[in-house]
């Protein structure tokens, strides 16, 4: 990725990079890794999801948190007083000063001592980064989506596998055990034939016209915005909201729907390809601010038959996934399984065959890494699974039906929707 625009400016962040090196007194827990020996990880976007995240890993023994990098000053200042405050707590002395804070990303990258890197950036940025990641050498741990767009997700699928990095997704849905055992049952034929799979994902919210306002000191708004197209700022447009903007997401589907369609394919073992078909109608706001789905009711066809349904409605206002086959179904909430009889719901047996077991999505990036094992959540089954969400947004801001060429991931005769599944990229930033 082009992401220095001057040999001078390559220069200066060359030096804001120096490493720091986790030396021998850093912090670990009881029968922890020698500190030597812990992945060393820089940590971007550190706001809401990524703030999650790099808990997780600073409370992990086999990782250690070196750096954090936001555009937001108050999120990388809260962040690595954070990582700060818990490492000298878990050393039993009053200060630890071993985490620093970056504004730009590319710091993080550019240094050597960074092992791995975990980015909860905004979807816009998920695939640039990774890719200048991977070119660097790191493992990457990037949450959901993969992609803004079906290309980027492509593309960041291809150049892992060349580079033969590790990837995982934050689809952390692949583990938890419920989520993970429904899909076995349904593999293992207990439902009989599959027929249906409703993804229940909720409807996207609105709000009015935003006026511009004033880029608040200590925000980089300039390289949040990235390689989106330009727009002035307003709070509405940023952090979390920028979900519901199509210039950096696609609304409800791509943000829950990448955990649950993610588990709709490991269920109908569609992880190499997806539907073929999309058809739906929807609704969109008629003016204010956010762009993406409000309502939407989107039927996608698998070659096996099996018809994916993607609506608005919640089950008891939770996000889930229902799975009907000739022999009964499953439903499946973030907390909860429901079957329509209990012998669906008792254990595996001898003759079942499991799927890939991960009870923690972190520790199962960290072991990857280790081992250079795949995790559960690779690349190219996040694109995949990431493609279906970004083929449904398309098929309702177009209003008419898609078919999908899934070995050479094109819409079948249709040169207009075709363009839509890559984007331009702003200047100086490509992939």
């Amino acid at each position: 990725m082009n992401s220095v625009r001057t040999r001078r400016g390559f220069l200066k962040l060359m030096s804001a990079a120096a490493p720091c090196v986790v030396g021998a007194a850093a912090i670990g827990r009881d029968g922890a890794s020698a500190a030597n020996d812990r992945i060393a990880m820089g940590c971007i976007g550190i706001g809401g999801r990524g703030r999650a995240n790099l808990e997780a890993f600073v409370a992990s023994s086999d990782s250690q948190a070196i750096a954090v990098c936001d555009v937001d000053a108050g999120h990388r200042a809260q962040a690595r007083r954070m990582v700060d405050d818990y490492y000298a707590a878990h050393r039993g002395k009053a200060e630890y000063r071993g985490c620093a804070e970056h504004a730009d990303f590319r710091e993080v990258i550019a240094r050597p001592d960074v092992d791995a890197l975990m980015t909860a950036a905004p979807d816009h940025w998920h695939a640039a980064m990774s890719i200048m990641a991977a070119r660097a050498g790191k493992d990457v741990y990037c949450e959901k989506p993969i992609s803004v767009c079906v290309a980027e997700g492509r593309a960041v699928a291809d150049e892992f596998r060349r580079l033969g990095r590790t990837y995982q997704s934050g689809t952390q849905r692949r583990s938890v055990g419920h989520f993970r055992f429904s899909c076995e049952a349904v593999r293992n034929g207990r439902l009989g034939t599959l027929k249906r799979i409703i993804e229940y994902l909720g409807a996207g919210p609105t709000c009015g016209p935003e006026p511009p306002q004033p880029v608040p000191k200590g925000f980089d708004y300039d390289l949040w915005l990235g390689p989106a197209p330009w727009a002035y700022y307003t709070p509405k447009r940023c952090h979390g909201s920028f979900r519901w903007l199509l210039d950096y997401s696609g609304g409800k589907i791509t943000d829950q729907g990448a955990h649950f369609i993610d588990i709709a394919q490991w269920a109908n073992d569609a992880e190499a390809a997806g539907p073929l078909l999309y058809e739906g109608t929807g609704t969109f706001p008629r003016d204010g601010l956010w762009d993406t789905p409000v309502t939407y009711n989107v039927v996608a066809t698998y070659a096996n038959g099996v018809k994916l349904e993607i609506i608005h409605p919640l089950i008891d206002n939770d996000w889930a996934v229902r799975f009907e086959g000739t022999d009964g179904w499953l439903l499946v909430t973030r907390n909860k399984l429901f079957a329509s009889r209990p012998s669906l719901l008792e254990p595996l047996r001898a003759s079942e065959t499991p799927l890939p077991r991960s009870d923690n999505h972190y520790q199962n990036f960290l072991d990857a890494v280790r081992t250079r094992r795949q995790p559960i959540a690779p690349p190219e089954v996040a694109h995949r699974s990431t493609t279906v969400c970004h083929l449904a947004v398309l098929c309702l801001r177009l209003g008419r039906p898609l078919r999908w060429d899934s070995a050479k991931e094109q819409v079948i005769g249709d040169a207009d929707a075709n363009r839509l599944l890559r984007r331009p990229m702003r200047e100086p930033w490509t992939l």
